[in-house]
């Protein structure tokens, strides 16, 4: 039934409806938090707790629940217990006695806000005006319904999400029992090669270089450069398609550069997260800079490139345990020319990537419908909201 708002409903702004509680001295730098400690700290990233410390003079003094909105990220938080404010941006609303915690929360996902990036938001949150009922009852039914229906789409969305995890171990699986030859012969023993195999190592079957950064203060090695340069940020694609920078022919004649041509393998060696290890394939000519492992084929038999990316592709996890370091650790050249593969002959290789290629192409397609599934699981959220603050749930 739709509601007459004229009635029940009215309009109203933010500071109409709750206070914003002032954080003066309470707030600590996110270099300050604990893994563990005794109370809970509050930000404005995207996971609830962002750590913990252990001043309680730092907790927020008001009484629970709060909602915690981000100045910079338009993150929303419902929060039921005490907190201690962390870093900067973090606003936290309290709901006058007319209105319910909870409905005040839903309703700030309904606030369309321009993104002014890493700006302030919480003054434009401020200007935006919106209709809600007048009463607690209404505003109560309005939260039930829409934790009842979240609830029943929650559900659904840990179904596809589930659904992908389990199309990732399955890729792993074929990748697995590729390079144990069991796509391909019937009998092998686990552990033991299959006849004709051999174990390689990628310098074995292919030239393995890396690149440099000319000096950033030279312009004579950047400006009007065309050389195409590539970092290891490129790398989180499967193919390299552009360049990350341009260099000059000065810039490749005076440094460590090479320059490396189409269907070279690029292997991230640096990055503590998940770049390191990543593999992607040139689809241009390029040079690279010095944390990035150029696998190419001169001199060397390009044939295997496709079982060789294959493998690299299922070596993402065991390559990332061999490599050493401190805070940061990294590959070295050393690490990656030594990695050893399991090596069929060249015949089999090419019936080995047919079969891969085969499953992972099933499995693409059912990631991508889950991937639209998940999108439109996220547009009824959205219409869900629209519904309930427009007086058409209850």
């Amino acid at each position: 039934m739709i509601m007459n708002k004229s009635n029940i409903w009215k309009k109203t702004k933010l500071n109409d409806i709750c206070i914003r509680l002032s954080l003066n001295k309470l707030k600590i730098k996110q270099k300050q938090y604990l893994p563990n400690g005794l109370f809970p700290v509050i930000d404005q990233g995207q996971d609830l707790i962002g750590g913990y410390f252990n001043d309680e003079s730092l907790l927020v003094s008001d009484e629970p629940p709060y909602i915690v909105f981000g100045d910079h990220t338009k993150i929303k938080k419902f929060i039921p217990f005490k907190f201690i404010p962390g870093a900067d941006g973090v606003k936290v609303l309290k709901p006058k006695d007319n209105i319910l915690a909870k409905f005040l929360y839903y309703l700030l996902f309904t606030i369309k806000i321009e993104d002014k990036g890493y700006a302030r938001h919480f003054q434009l949150l401020e200007k935006e005006t919106f209709l809600i009922p007048d009463d607690l009852k209404t505003q109560q039914a309005i939260v039930s319904k829409i934790e009842e229906l979240f609830s029943e789409l929650d559900k659904g969305i840990e179904d596809l999400k589930t659904a992908q995890q389990q199309l990732k171990t399955y890729r792993q699986s074929v990748l697995q029992f590729a390079f144990e030859g069991k796509l391909t012969n019937k009998k092998v023993k686990d552990g033991v090669l299959p006849k004709g195999w051999k174990s390689v190592n990628i310098e074995d079957i292919a030239k393995v270089g890396t690149g440099a950064t000319p000096l950033k203060g030279n312009k004579d090695y950047y400006e009007n450069g065309k050389i195409a340069w590539v970092t290891s940020g490129a790398l989180n694609d499967e193919f390299v398609r552009e360049a990350t920078d341009y260099v000059t022919e000065l810039a490749l004649k005076e440094t460590n550069l090479s320059l490396y041509p189409k269907h070279t393998l690029l292997l991230a060696m640096y990055g503590e997260g998940k770049t390191r290890g990543k593999c992607s394939e040139l689809l241009i000519e390029a040079s690279t800079n010095q944390a990035i492992a150029a696998i190419s084929f001169e001199n060397h038999d390009i044939r295997v490139k496709p079982l060789l990316k294959y493998f690299l592709l299922k070596n993402y996890n065991d390559i990332r345990m061999l490599s050493s370091g401190g805070v940061q650790p990294n590959l070295n050249l050393g690490i990656v020319k030594k990695t050893q593969l399991p090596f069929p002959p060249l015949e089999e290789q090419h019936r080995i990537v047919q079969k891969i290629e085969s499953r992972l192409s099933v499995a693409d397609k059912m990631e991508e419908s889950i991937a639209q599934s998940l999108l439109q699981a996220e547009a009824l959220r959205q219409s869900i909201l629209k519904k309930a603050f427009s007086g058409e749930l209850v």
